[in-house]
């Protein structure tokens, strides 16, 4: 159980075409439906690939998984792209053991990740 939430924190660049957001945080019941309101608007504007750079993000629980879901079941009418990046050990632990690394695209690093996503389309 996570005692103290570190606040969440958001921003963007691109790589080319490809918009990197990178979290900074937790990834919470108190911060998740800040990600879900940020995430929305690359469902609805059709963002084509979406990394996001987990680098910073020390812990995740059920509701931030349930928002990154969300976005990617959002983006699958028109076959959007989602991909994640320099997970913590911590992190993807959480991932695999509700098997969703089977779902996402999980990579090493930020690189690597942008090298899947070219490759996608």
């Amino acid at each position: 159980m996570q005692l103290t939430s570190k606040p969440m924190q958001i921003s963007e660049r691109l790589d080319g075409d490809i918009p990197i957001i990178s979290i900074k945080g937790d990834i919470d019941l108190e911060s998740s439906p800040k990600l879900r309101e940020y995430l929305r608007p690359k469902a609805a504007a059709k963002t084509a690939r979406l990394l996001l750079d987990f680098s910073a993000v020390t812990y995740i629980d059920s509701s931030g998984l349930a928002t990154l879901i969300e976005y990617f079941q959002s983006v699958q009418s028109f076959k959007g792209k989602l991909a994640l990046a320099s997970l913590t050990p911590r992190v993807r632990n959480v991932f695999e053991l509700v098997r969703l690394e089977q779902i996402f695209s999980l990579h090493a690093d930020v690189p690597s990740a942008l090298a899947s996503l070219r490759k996608a389309t």
